[in-house]
């Protein structure tokens, strides 16, 4: 029989040429800023603030799965977005001893050379995925080496804060005599106050999100669907160092009433409202997170669109220039801008949230709300915050997403981002 596979397989197959894809243009100032960015110092602090929660609530050490927990006191990165849904690399913090990651041996050398990693061991994951029908098994060696680790550097301190501890493997410490407490409240306490150098992270990321929300605007017509206009902001962010955004939050015409719509691939028409919140995560990890909204050009805003967007331009402002060192959450809340009544149904969740890794401690309720999620605090001087507003009646045509994030001074906060909020509404 004739080979017909063989002779298919050797067929001349005429090549198309094709333009050559341009690669994403780097903003070279960027990236210098961020090389001078002192990562031994960044690390240093972080792990002393989380060593110094832990000492204040007499814990002897932490077992750390969560992605940003371990980030905050290891200063290392693998797979961040992946082991959100399938722990299997943890870190054993000492409050008073080493810091011992525990790392998938075939990539063991992805996280060589962190400064404050004392040692680096083989994990022993004991999700299903991965364990199977052993995860029992697997989840009690795992178990009992955490419990060796910790009468090694706890001495008679059995109290162990964790954050991400399945059932088999908790059951397990408890059977050692192990106390198991929420880390997160210690984790999120440290993560609150930035240094000079978390600072400086915070600046780069947005430094990044402004440079995408730029390349944004300018393709921003007629034609182009959310998704490709949503596109840029994560293609920017990955070609300076970024690392993903945190949800899919771009929205036009209908589809911004309420908030809250994903991105799809919606064509947008000329004069439509377009509105975003970037949510990005950016170089070092660290969030960027604001909202514009913009009218598609094309067309003119309404006197409606006017009068929201102004709506929400004097939330973002009042509720801005009242944040300074010392100002408990309740009064700020107390004192916030009042939302209209007829937005108040479709108004956004907080007013105000912590910044750091991603979304932190502490969001701020409305004082309507206080009774079901409020609770006291104070801001510190070196909290980044972002400072949210959303503004549509419900039922109505579109609405208008404004948000701006801000690093809290001794003098007050200051702006992040240089993407103008005041004239965003107009191209």
């Amino acid at each position: 029989m004739p080979d017909h596979g063989s002779r298919i397989l050797n067929m001349a197959v005429p090549v198309v040429p094709q333009a050559p894809r341009q690669a994403v243009p780097i903003d070279a100032d960027i990236l210098a800023r961020g090389k001078q960015i002192d990562q031994k110092a960044l690390f240093g602090y972080r792990l002393e603030r989380l060593r110094a929660e832990l000492r204040k609530r007499d814990y002897a050490g932490a077992v750390l799965s969560d992605p940003m927990n371990l980030r905050y006191a290891t200063g290392t990165r693998n797979m961040a977005v992946w082991t959100t849904h399938a722990p299997g690399r943890y870190a054993f913090v000492a409050t008073d001893g080493p810091v011992i990651l525990f790392e998938f041996t075939s990539s063991r050398h992805v996280t060589d050379g962190s400064p404050i990693v004392d040692e680096v061991r083989p994990c022993t994951p004991w999700i299903y995925f991965l364990a199977g029908p052993r995860t029992e098994e697997k989840a009690h060696l795992w178990a009992d080496e955490i419990d060796s680790l910790l009468r090694q550097y706890g001495g008679n301190n059995r109290r162990l804060a964790v954050d991400r501890c399945d059932p088999l493997g908790a059951m397990r410490l408890l059977s050692h005599g192990v106390q198991l407490f929420d880390v997160q409240e210690a984790a999120e306490q440290a993560r609150m106050v930035k240094s000079a150098e978390e600072i400086a992270c915070l600046q780069s990321a947005m430094d990044v999100c402004d440079l995408a929300i730029d390349r944004m605007r300018e393709a921003l017509m007629p034609g182009i669907t959310e998704n490709q206009l949503w596109s840029l902001l994560h293609e920017t962010n990955i070609a300076h160092g970024g690392e993903w955004i945190e949800c899919r939050l771009l929205s036009s015409g209908p589809r911004t009433n309420p908030w809250f719509q994903e991105s799809a691939d919606r064509v947008i028409q000329a004069g439509d409202i377009v509105g975003f919140d970037t949510d990005l995560v950016g170089p070092f990890g660290y969030l960027a997170d604001i909202s514009r909204t913009w009218i598609c050009p094309g067309g003119t805003p309404t006197d409606r669109h006017r009068r929201l967007y102004d709506l929400a331009t004097q939330q973002i402002l009042h509720n801005t220039a009242l944040l300074r060192p010392g100002l408990s959450f309740r009064e700020f809340a107390e004192k916030c801008w009042p939302v209209p009544e007829e937005y108040v149904p479709n108004r956004y969740m907080m007013m105000i949230h912590g910044c750091g890794f991603v979304d932190e401690y502490p969001s701020i309720a409305y004082v309507a709300d206080w009774k079901d999620w409020g609770y006291d605090g104070v801001f510190e001087e070196n909290m980044s915050v972002s400072v949210e507003s959303y503004i549509g009646e419900v039922g109505g045509p579109d609405g208008i997403k404004l948000e701006q994030q801000v690093v809290i001074g001794a003098q007050g906060a200051r702006l992040l981002s240089r993407t103008k909020l005041v004239d965003a509404l107009v191209p």
